[in-house]
């Protein structure tokens, strides 16, 4: 009986494998991972609206009394601030009078002033600098871009459901590949890869159901994290696309039960660009409902380093699959 409440006699998380495992052993899963499957759910995935929301990092990326963050969407720079209230203030990035980088301006009591002729900017529209719909959901921060997105506008992203506030640790992983957002939600609509390609990580995965369609469109999938030689910690987790550039792995069964990934694929570069760039701007919140958990939320700070490397050794091998998917694609060499 595991203590999941506070009562009974307490579990260890851990659970030991009758024998270490065995990569080349494990069973094939190739007939499963049917190509015509994962596209169908990247399909049905792209068909939803996303509100022409694009996530641009960390919310404590953008700190209240510091100095501008610059960022690039879809090839429009983009330079965000916070007032001195706290307030996320997004817009262009460059400067209306004459191009300066706004990136590299300085915040004064709330207001961006221009490193260069000193214009100032609160936030609202001013000389012909006009700011953009930003959103800071507690992990992420979020900026509507209309032109780039194309799509009707929404007043707020679609934010996957979360632990709730304060009850997890939060961990914000950001990596850039040469692909577009689409290779790297297809890499995500892929689970059956996790045991192969990441065998340092996954061991005995197993998806226990794929999706069905529009009505059930979510992968279920059974695993178990490695933490070393023949310990793991098995769960039972489930893949969704809630917009087109999202894909959102939540555990439901397991230590950690409610946990998740959020993986955002953000376009760096315009739609039209022969070399393509994406970021990865992955947010990891992890929970638990053992007492012990609150030590590790006291502990966040030095956690996250921690969490933000495991996510960074996937991603490394993750994005070479997505930048390989690319260039198949690109070059008209992609099976099917």
């Amino acid at each position: 009986m595991s203590d999941r409440t506070g009562r009974g006699r307490w579990t260890l998380p851990l659970r030991r494998r009758r024998a270490r495992p065995d990569w080349a052993a494990q069973e094939p899963t190739w007939r499963e991972a049917r190509p015509s499957l994962i596209a169908d759910a990247l399909k049905r995935a792209s068909a939803r609206p996303s509100g022409n929301w694009y996530v641009v990092g960390a919310s404590r990326d953008v700190r209240a009394g510091g100095g501008p963050v610059g960022r690039t969407v879809g090839g429009v720079e983009i330079v965000l601030w916070r007032s001195e209230s706290g307030e996320l203030r997004a817009g262009s990035g460059v400067c209306p009078h004459l191009g300066a980088p706004l990136r590299d301006s300085r915040v004064v009591c709330g207001t961006l002033v221009c490193h260069w002729h000193g214009l100032a900017l609160d936030g609202g529209p001013f000389a012909g600098w006009d700011p953009y719909p930003a959103h800071d959901d507690g992990v992420l921060v979020w900026v509507r871009l209309d032109a780039v997105g194309g799509e009707e506008p929404s007043e707020r992203p679609v934010v996957p459901v979360r632990p709730r506030a304060g009850g997890g640790v939060d961990a914000v992983f950001t990596a850039v590949g040469r692909c577009e957002p689409e290779d790297v939600v297809a890499n995500r609509l892929d689970p059956w890869h996790g045991s192969w390609f990441h065998p340092y990580s996954f061991v005995d995965l197993r998806v226990a159901r794929p999706p069905r369609g529009e009505e059930d469109d979510v992968f279920v999938v059974d695993v178990s994290f490695r933490v070393t030689g023949r310990l793991v910690v098995p769960v039972r987790a489930e893949f969704t696309a809630p917009e087109p550039r999202t894909v959102v792995m939540r555990i439901t069964e397991g230590e950690g039960s409610t946990s998740v990934v959020e993986t955002h694929a953000t376009p760096l570069t315009a739609e039209s660009a022969a070399r393509p760039r994406t970021a990865v701007v992955e947010a990891v919140v992890a929970a638990s409902d053992r007492r012990g958990f609150a030590v590790a939320r006291a502990a966040a700070p030095v956690l996250r380093p921690l969490m933000r490397r495991a996510a960074g050794r996937l991603w490394r091998d993750d994005l070479a699959y997505a930048e390989r998917r690319w260039e198949l694609r690109s070059t008209g060499r992609f099976p099917g």
